[in-house]
C-alpha cells in the first residue's frame, strides 16, 4: 500500500504568480511522509527521537512537471524504496487531486543519525523490525528517478 494524503496549497508557499515555490515542493512532501508514518504506519517522529534516532538529508532529487496553483487541492503519496544499514531512500510524488497529473517526483536520501551521539550511525535492530514491512520492495528493481518517472508518466 503507497500512503497518500491530500493538501491544500497555501498562500504563503506561493510567489506572486500563484506558483508554488520549488521548495515548497520539498516542504510539502517531507510534511506529507511523516503524517504517513504516524497515520498509516503508527511511527511518530518524537518516539523514534526518544529512542535516540534521527535522520539527515543527505541528497534530494527532484523533478519538477507541473506547477501547484495557489488554493489548489493536491494528492501527496509517499514510499520507503530501500532500507540500508544505515539510510532509507524515500520517494514521494506529487500529483493533482484526481491522481491524473504528475506535478513531481522527489527522491531523497535520508542518513541515520545517533542523536545521543550526533554522528552516522547503523540503525538499530528494533528500526530494522519496524521499517522492513513497510518497505516497498516492487520498487527497488527501478534503478534511477528517470526510470520511475517514465513509469509513472505511461501509467
Amino acid at each position: 500500500m503507497e500512503p497518500k494524503t491530500f493538501y491544500k496549497i497555501r498562500f504563503t508557499d506561493c510567489d506572486s504568480f500563484k506558483h508554488l515555490h520549488n521548495s515548497g515542493y520539498i516542504d510539502y512532501m517531507l510534511n506529507a511522509r511523516e503524517d504517513h508514518l504516524k497515520d498509516f504506519h503508527d511511527i511518530s517522529m518524537t518516539m523514534l527521537y526518544e529512542k535516540g534516532c534521527g535522520w539527515m538529508v543527505n541528497k534530494h532529487e527532484i523533478v519538477y512537471l507541473a506547477p501547484a496553483l495557489y488554493n489548489e487541492n493536491i494528492c501527496i503519496k509517499s514510499s520507503l524504496i530501500k532500507l540500508s544499514d544505515d539510510t532509507l531512500l524515500v520517494e514521494m510524488s506529487m500529483w493533482n487531486e484526481q491522481e491524473t497529473q504528475l506535478k513531481a517526483l522527489l527522491w531523497t536520501k535520508f542518513i541515520h543519525v545517533n542523536m545521543q551521539t550526533s554522528k552516522r550511525d547503523k540503525h538499530p535492530d528494533w528500526f530494522i523490525q519496524l521499517a522492513k514491512p513497510i518497505e516497498n520492495t516492487t520498487l527497488q528493481e527501478v534503478n534511477s528517478l528517470n526510470e520511475r518517472l517514465a513509469m509513472l508518466v505511461r501509467r
